[in-house]
């Protein structure tokens, strides 16, 4: 969330940013009455102040007045300090909603984007900063999109999920569970060798550590809501790992602090239709291993960096033909200043697929979670909150399924033998 100071001190800097995000006129003129809503609380602020030092003087000479007798005097003042202290009551209670005011207006301003992030309207604009530099598979006639493939050897049944919760939540079964399981436990080990520690985090959150990664508002409708216990099911492990550190004072020494956890995501995935969404391409609840870093903001970008070729690592050792893209304006996510993509190349769909995403929230996170570090100085700052998949799972099976199949059957890459303890699906 940005801070008023911000809006006042850099607002050319934060309307550029708006308009690379496409935000009309009218949308940007909320930075205005973001302002305004802070001028009337500066204002409140200081008649109560003066109200208040008033109180506090003639309570001095009230104990004055009673000392020299003069008990009509101090009946009359004490009786003037009541109908002060009304006053401060009233003004209290209006300081009091215009702070609401002021938090739902900036609650709905996205984060200040990094001067590199380009413009552009959506995902066909985003700038292609890695790309495959051998010459993408093609696996030439007969070659079977995953979903055929999961058929075909028995590995996933979609229809079995339709029968037990609905569409989008595919059933793994046999080697396409145990493919998942190996999946999940060789991201893990990656993860831990690479310095993070791995947390198993609840599933459901509630709505204040929602905010404070900034999924609510949930303009979107994304995510599940329980309703009844005021509980959010996670659309990403990002958020209950993230809030681990929710309203933490981090010793300058022990930064970065780095942690993982594999979770089920659950999001609705609202208006998602079409072919492109077939099979493993989007669905409700898929597993995903997450990264998240917290970090001084001397360090972020570069700590950003590490966590993209963390990234490309994985999908190498996967033996995946991918791209890295620099998300432009258009297409960046709500809370990010600065976001990478990586996607893989479907040989069988022939298109590219989504597999994670590497983000710097920068201090719009840990503004919402109160999170700060104590500088060298001794000072409290906010700190930099970023994260990234590394890597969800159903894309990246969708993917090893239609990369590596053959005439013989689906190969498994060789770092992940060990892992599913068979070299081939057939």
């Amino acid at each position: 969330m940005l801070v008023v100071q911000d809006i006042r001190d850099r607002k050319d800097t934060i309307v550029e940013s708006l308009k690379k995000r496409n935000w009309s006129e009218e949308q940007i003129n909320v930075l205005d009455k973001v302002v305004v809503a802070d001028d009337k609380r500066r204002s409140l602020q200081t008649e109560n102040d003066h109200n208040l030092n008033k109180v506090n003087t003639a309570s001095k000479q009230i104990g004055g007045l009673m000392r020299d007798g003069k008990h009509d005097e101090a009946e009359s003042l004490k009786s003037s300090i009541a109908e002060i202290k009304s006053e401060i009551k009233v003004k209290e209670e209006e300081i009091r909603a215009v702070k609401l005011e002021i938090e739902e207006l900036l609650l709905g301003i996205p984060n200040t984007l990094h001067a590199d992030v380009a413009f552009g309207k959506g995902e066909e604009d985003n700038v292609v900063v890695k790309d495959w530099a051998d010459e993408l598979p093609n696996l030439g006639e007969g070659a079977l999109p995953h979903w055929e493939l999961a058929d075909k050897y028995n590995l996933i049944d979609f229809e079995l999920g339709v029968k037990i919760t609905g569409a989008g939540f595919p059933v793994f079964r046999g080697k396409g569970s145990k493919l998942c399981r190996a999946l999940i436990n060789f991201f893990l080990e990656e993860a831990e060798i690479a310095g993070y520690e791995e947390f198993a985090p609840p599933l459901m959150v509630n709505a204040e550590s929602a905010k404070g990664t900034g999924n609510l508002p949930d303009k979107e409708g994304q995510m599940y809501h329980m309703e009844k216990d005021g509980f959010y099911l996670i659309p990403t492990a990002e958020v209950p790992l993230t809030n681990i550190f929710r309203g933490d004072i981090i010793k300058n020494e022990d930064l970065p602090l780095k942690v993982t956890g594999y979770t089920p995501c659950f999001r609705r995935e609202a208006g998602s239709y079409g072919s492109h969404v077939k099979g493993l391409n989007r669905v409700h609840q898929f597993d995903k291993i997450e990264i998240v870093q917290i970090q001084t903001p001397e360090k972020s970008y570069e700590t950003q960096m590490e966590m993209v070729a963390h990234v490309e690592r994985l999908l190498e050792k996967l033996e995946l033909p991918y791209r890295i893209l620099r998300l432009c304006g258009g297409d960046a996510t709500f809370a990010a200043a600065m976001t990478f993509d990586f996607e893989v190349y479907s040989a069988a769909q022939k298109r590219w697929l989504e597999v994670s995403s590497v983000s710097n929230f920068e201090t719009y996170q840990s503004n919402r979670l109160k999170l700060r570090y104590r500088d060298e100085n001794g000072k409290t700052q906010l700190a930099h909150t970023l994260n990234g998949s590394a890597l969800a799972l159903a894309r990246i099976v969708a993917s090893l399924l239609e990369n590596h199949q053959t005439p013989e059957g689906i190969k498994i890459p060789k770092a992940l033998i060990p892992y599913t303890r068979f070299d081939i699906i057939n």
